[in-house]
């Protein structure tokens, strides 16, 4: 099986409820890892983050420490950076062995090509503030200045300030636009040129299944601020979108499958 989560905001809101939060991705995390071929975390796994060459932010030690444990026990867990969390740098994949990656990448899960990206730069006709922003926040320069001209208490008290606000400009859910969300128009731009059999995303908070073609499909990972949510890619090629916790009450077998493709 392939998994694959986003956009659980770890720090965001009051303490005891990202701490809950926590504890929900670790319980999702050790449960899926028994028969995980991969683990993929599609972006914005924190509120913000930001790795200092020996400074770290601080908490989130139990999902550091799951990490670290599965990837010593052989599970491969790949995490893709989002707009929340993109100034990762070494720490996870040399401490935590994680796999990092910075931009979308295609991979060949049970003889399908899966494209994974969170999404948030991927915008089709963004406006310019937003391609300057996007560009500013992944520039070194930008990252070698913050870095060295504010101390980390400030920076990291700066960040989370931004994040936060950022959250806040938008609703925590919307209504999933088919056609109008950009991410759909972004694939189906894609597809032209290479024959993309599911793409993963992050970061519009809709958990959704949308068939762009007969042969290709978009699913939309959610989040798990309010609505917990995950895919899962079976050896069959069917991929679905499930609910965590799981009600087993429901299905008997610990799986509360949402939609599917």
């Amino acid at each position: 099986m392939y998994y694959f989560a986003s956009d659980m905001h770890l720090g965001s809101g009051e303490r005891a409820e990202s701490l809950a939060r926590e504890f929900r991705v670790v319980e999702w995390l050790e449960q899926v890892s028994a028969d995980a071929e991969a683990i993929f975390i599609v972006g914005d796994l924190f509120d913000f983050w930001y790795e200092y060459k020996r400074v770290v932010p601080k908490g989130f030690t139990r999902l550091l420490g799951t990490l670290s444990v599965l990837c010593d026990r052989g599970v491969k867990i790949h995490f893709f950076v989002g707009n929340h969390d993109l100034w990762a740098y070494d720490y996870l994949r040399s401490e935590c062995g994680v796999e990092l990656h910075m931009a979308g990448e295609t991979f060949d899960l049970y003889g399908h090509r899966v494209f994974v990206a969170h999404g948030d730069n991927l915008y089709v006709k963004a406006p310019f503030m937003l391609r300057f922003m996007n560009a500013g926040f992944r520039n070194g320069g930008v990252r070698w200045l913050f870095s060295h001209l504010l101390h980390p208490d400030v920076a990291l008290r700066l960040g989370q300030y931004w994040s936060g606000q950022s959250r806040k400009a938008k609703d925590l859910t919307h209504c999933f636009l088919g056609e109008g969300e950009w991410l759909v128009q972004y694939a189906r731009r894609k597809l032209e040129n290479d024959p993309i059999d599911y793409f993963v995303f992050g970061h519009n908070h809709c958990a959704q299944v949308y068939p762009l073609t007969d042969s290709s499909t978009a699913v939309f990972l959610g989040e798990w601020i309010e609505s917990p949510h995950y895919a899962v890619l079976e050896p069959s090629g069917r991929i679905s979108l499930k609910e965590w916790p799981h009600d087993t009450r429901k299905t008997g077998n610990g799986l509360s499958p949402k939609t599917e493709h």
